[in-house]
């Protein structure tokens, strides 16, 4: 995802107008996508998700967990996009802390509310409490959808707020899933032919085995190797990879 505008964090009070160009700060990844999303071992939340998003009168409140880089960041905004007919807002939480709290407000007239890492929150008192008056807010006017995302299930989150750990698991509670490997090389290779290079199953297992397990990490990695091979003139290789990100 790309990061918000230059702006410099301010603690002063958040208006409707300044909420605003906060939602405008936060460009979506138009990546993240819930169909180029690899379900394997996820195959349940994908049928959910489809289920609800596609018919108002089903469950309109998510909590989503898993490590970093399993996708969280990607489904949060692919929902969105899904949704991209009505008004909508990915909110990280990393990003906009220092705005304080007072930045929720009146985001529950969004039709789709995804709030991205909870856990970096926990223990400030003032953010769980905005946070559990917002999901109050959302689930008594039942008009909006609320996704919420975090690194443990919503009983082992370090939340002070006992209240909003009970309300995270009111709605569907779904843990994502870390991709097989044979998934991370699908994967892999899905977005180096969107690249228009070829990466083989022995380049995909190099990168997985001596890099990282987290696909967030090996994309990442993926487009690094991408710009040095236009630049070098060369093909992916294993001799490549390691000349490339000195393993």
């Amino acid at each position: 995802m790309s990061t918000p505008g230059e702006r410099k964090p301010t603690r002063s009070p958040i208006s409707p107008i300044m909420n605003e160009q906060l939602a405008l700060d936060i460009q979506l990844n138009q990546e993240a996508t819930l169909s180029n999303f690899n379900w394997q071992g996820n195959e349940v939340l994908h049928q959910q998700l489809l289920h609800s998003l596609s018919d108002t009168s089903n469950e309109r409140l998510f909590y989503l967990w898993g490590n970093n880089g399993f996708g969280k960041s990607h489904l949060l905004q692919a929902c969105c996009h899904f949704l991209s007919e009505h008004s909508s807002i990915y909110f990280p939480l990393q990003q906009f802390r220092d705005y304080g709290p007072m930045a929720l407000d009146g985001l529950e007239q969004n039709a789709v509310i995804c709030i991205d890492d909870i856990d970096c929150i926990a223990d400030d008192k003032a953010w769980e409490e905005a946070i559990f008056h917002l999901y109050n807010r959302v689930r008594d006017a039942g008009s909006s959808y609320l996704l919420i995302s975090g690194n443990t299930s919503p009983t082992t989150l370090p939340i002070v707020l006992p209240d909003l750990r009970s309300r995270l698991a009111w709605g569907l509670v779904f843990q994502i899933n870390e991709l097989p490997e044979e998934g991370k090389i699908q994967t892999l290779q899905i977005k180096a032919q969107e690249r228009g290079f070829e990466l083989s199953d022995s380049a995909c297992q190099y990168l997985i085995k001596r890099c990282s397990r987290n696909m967030h990490d090996l994309l990442e990695i993926l487009q690094q190797l991408d710009r040095a091979s236009l630049a070098a003139k060369r093909k992916i290789t294993i001799p490549f990879i390691k000349n490339t990100i000195l393993i």
